[in-house]
């Protein structure tokens, strides 16, 4: 099962330049970076290049093991001739190359291997290019961040307590012989029953107001709210222990997270005024 591509966007000079995570690679748009280059210019252009070729076909030699050396021989034998034209899907489909993509739909346009996008924006300029790896890099920066050990703590506590939330719906809210569509159906309303308990919508209504954002609710949660989610999580397999309904579970699920996110937020802003040890 392929992961799921991601998106992010950084500004080199004034220039808005997509950046995708797929398979654990990142691709820069080679599209945007063209905007920053005045007058025409275009990527077979690049391509037509023989020093350009050459860095291709060792790039993919050194990454790639189901690279096509036998038709890279050919084109590069053909490179720099006014005759020669070669376009980004023409190579890949040739040579098997792993190094550009030339995409439609969602992340639409031609993306390469940073490696690559970083030679590619030499021909912008090398004051591009500098600036291209000094806004990649903070961007790499602030992903590791993001994942820092603190974030990643919460979240892996939030997915045990998961765990303890599922085994308690189980035992107590799916009536036996149902289907397992039946119980899935269970187990997303108990996880939208913290959701709105928590961050006030469920699930279905975040995706819906923000379309152009990754993951789910939870993944552009604080540190904070992933802190009381796992509270949650805890007490609202209590009360299901405890045979409540949902509707006097959401209630009082509503009002801990109320308090202990007002408590939460006070120690933060205290800890921000210098105040706390």
């Amino acid at each position: 099962m392929k992961k799921k591509s991601t998106k992010a966007t950084i500004n080199v000079r004034g220039t808005e330049i997509a950046v995708i995570r797929r398979e654990d690679q990142d691709y820069i748009s080679l599209t945007d970076m063209l905007k920053a280059k005045d007058g025409h210019f275009f990527i077979s252009d690049w391509l037509r290049n023989r020093n350009t070729v050459e860095f291709l076909g060792i790039w993919e030699t050194v990454h790639n093991p189901d690279f096509n050396s036998g038709e890279f021989a050919l084109i590069k034998s053909q490179a720099g001739l006014n005759s020669y034209k070669l376009s980004v899907k023409e190579w890949v489909e040739k040579t098997n190359a792993i190094g550009l993509r030339a995409t439609a739909g969602r992340y639409g346009g031609t993306y390469a291997h940073h490696d690559i996008a970083f030679e590619f924006g030499m021909w912008i300029s090398p004051e591009f290019k500098i600036y291209l790896i000094k806004e990649f890099q903070r961007l790499k920066e602030d992903e590791n961040r993001r994942l820092s050990l603190a974030w990643n703590l919460n979240r892996t506590l939030a997915k045990i307590n998961y765990r303890l939330h599922t085994d308690a719906i189980q035992t107590h809210l799916i009536p036996a012989e149902i289907t397992p569509k039946q119980a899935a159906f269970t187990y997303a309303s108990e996880a939208d029953l913290l959701n709105v308990a928590l961050f006030g919508q469920t699930a279905r209504e975040w995706r819906e107001a923000n379309p152009d954002k990754d993951g789910n609710m939870r993944d552009h949660a604080t540190l904070e709210q992933l802190l009381v989610l796992a509270n949650l999580e805890n007490m609202n397999a209590e009360f299901i222990h405890m045979e409540l309904p949902q509707s006097d579970r959401i209630k009082r699920l509503n009002a801990i997270a109320i308090r202990q996110m007002q408590t939460l937020s006070a120690r933060t802003a205290k800890q921000l005024e210098g105040g706390a040890e």
